[in-house]
């Protein structure tokens, strides 16, 4: 599409965020890898090229470049933490390793420049770098610094060429957006021409040239992501289509029976099936939480193959975001985080082919379809809920007994905060039950019982999250009943980790 951003992926965990940003602001933008060639640009006619982050140092021999003729073309180019440093370097600047890193948030001044239009001075900015830019090349300058990086936001003088060293895309950085859409249309000029409504009908008419007359069976969970991708399916090829629910016996508290009911509602053609303990038998004594991962991937797959001859489908539908696809690698470049169960827990060889019509988005632009599908709000905006289930909010071995603990716990932090007013301002919240024992006083006996963890995050899209600030007076009440009612645990703590460095989830 001619008038789009290209966004070069330099292997930033973050990359596909920036292409969401862009396409928040109504811009089409399509990710391309470095080696891309410069043919290809000249052809595409983009309105604009942003270079991603990465985990490389541009002085490394083989860390990755662009040709070098792609600042010739008159484009305009914005540069992200890696991307900064590589346009620095190219032009004959000095980068190396700083001697204080930055990791998460940061204050930013700066220059007037129309970059930083409407802005505020000294705003917050996210940060994730070990290198730094220290001498510029000739013809740049100096437009915004923070205390660590007095090259934190750099131009050329005389081209549309900007870099910044801090992530603009994530949620952290205060005016970010503000920043991105400044360069988009004041500096770079581009157009409007992108909405969620468009990207609908194109998956819709997607889905049906990739499925044709075959049959395919969805792996729906109850979550907002396979429940979207289940309706958008249907609305594509109906009743060639039939959703699969298997209960793992690592669901919370009553919660096969409300997945089934909300499903229905939706007119979609709903199995059931209870595989509790073929999954629990198969989790027995593995305490490696990729282990759990990959034997939990594996079984479902095991499942719906089995299933899926008995309705002669040969696609496996799934609701695979592309927080899934980064924490599990599977995005050209960026580290491994952890495996997803339904990417980087799939076995190499299966008999289904897949069908993820919404990996290229987040949980935000998921629930911004869903409402465009006319999926009820209570579904779309219900918190995220793994995969694999209980089985990585406990610590280690899964067992029955700790199932049933958890469970109970879970849902009076759940049930609580729904009372309090707190569960619709919280992205994700849910208990995690440790692998250690604490000493605690019930009446005048000694105990040596377990211990819970509360975690509670904001966020937009589960790329980056701050712990939610929840009342004292709720968490102590939380904390008063989850030990009273709750046999087996005598004390509770609170998650107070951002991400990064922690994740959401602890396994």
């Amino acid at each position: 599409m001619e008038g789009h951003v290209l966004i070069v992926s330099f292997g930033s965990q973050y990359v596909q965020l920036i292409a969401r940003k862009v396409r928040e602001l109504g811009v089409y933008s399509e990710i391309v890898s470095p080696d891309i060639d410069i043919e290809e640009i000249i052809t595409k006619k983009p309105c604009a090229l942003i270079f991603s982050g990465g985990p490389y140092s541009v002085y490394e021999e083989n860390s990755p470049k662009l040709d070098k003729r792609v600042y010739e073309l008159g484009i305009p180019i914005l540069g992200i933490c890696y991307g900064h440093q590589l346009i620095a370097y190219e032009f004959g600047g000095i980068v190396e390793k700083s001697d204080k890193h930055e990791y998460g948030k940061a204050y930013l001044d700066f220059k007037p420049n129309i970059f930083f239009k409407n802005i505020p001075q000294h705003t917050v900015v996210w940060m994730s770098h070990a290198d730094k830019v220290y001498t510029l090349p000739k013809d740049f300058e100096s437009i915004g610094f923070s205390d660590n990086s007095e090259n934190a936001v750099i131009k050329h003088k005389h081209l549309s060429i900007y870099g910044v060293q801090f992530h603009l895309e994530v949620y952290h950085t205060e005016y970010g957006r503000e920043m991105l859409s400044n360069f988009l249309f004041d500096i770079a000029k581009c157009h409007q021409n992108w909405d969620m409504r468009s990207f609908k009908e194109n998956k819709i008419e997607e889905i049906r040239g990739i499925v044709g007359n075959k049959k395919v069976i969805c792996a729906i969970s109850g979550g907002v992501d396979s429940a979207v991708a289940a309706v958008l399916t249907h609305k594509a090829i109906g009743d060639k289509l039939t959703c699969i629910f298997v209960d793992h016996g690592l669901l919370r508290k009553n919660e096969s029976k409300e997945v089934i009911s909300n499903l229905t509602k939706l007119g979609l053609n709903i199995v059931a099936l209870d595989r509790s303990n073929l999954f629990l038998e198969k989790l027995k004594n593995v305490e490696d939480p990729e282990q759990k991962r990959k034997i939990i991937g594996n079984t479902f797959i095991e499942i719906f193959e089995e299933e899926a001859k008995k309705y002669n489908a040969e696609f496996l539908l799934q609701g695979t975001l592309y927080p899934d696809l980064v924490e599990s690698a599977g995005i050209h470049g960026s580290a491994k985080i952890k495996s997803h169960h339904n990417v980087g827990g799939l076995p190499e060889k299966m008999n289904l082919k897949l069908l993820e019509p919404l990996r290229e988005l987040f949980k935000d632009e998921v629930r911004a379809l869903g409402l465009e599908l006319g999926l009820p709000k209570d579904m779309v905006y219900r918190h995220p809920f793994p995969g694999p289930g209980l089985a990585i909010r406990i610590i280690g071995d899964v067992k029955e007994e700790d199932l049933n603990i958890l469970r109970e716990a879970d849902a009076i932090f759940i049930e609580e905060l729904k009372k309090w007013d707190l569960y619709d301002k919280t992205w994700q919240a849910f208990a995690v039950l440790l692998p250690i024992k604490s000493v605690g006083v019930m009446g005048d006996n000694r105990t040596y019982e377990k211990v819970l963890a509360l975690r509670a995050v904001d966020s937009q899209d589960g790329m980056t999250a701050e712990p939610s600030k929840l009342p004292y007076e709720f968490l102590e009440h939380v904390m008063r009943r989850i030990i009273q009612e709750v046999k087996g645990i005598n004390r509770v703590i609170y998650d107070i980790s951002s991400k990064p460095p922690a994740t959401i989830e602890w396994e």
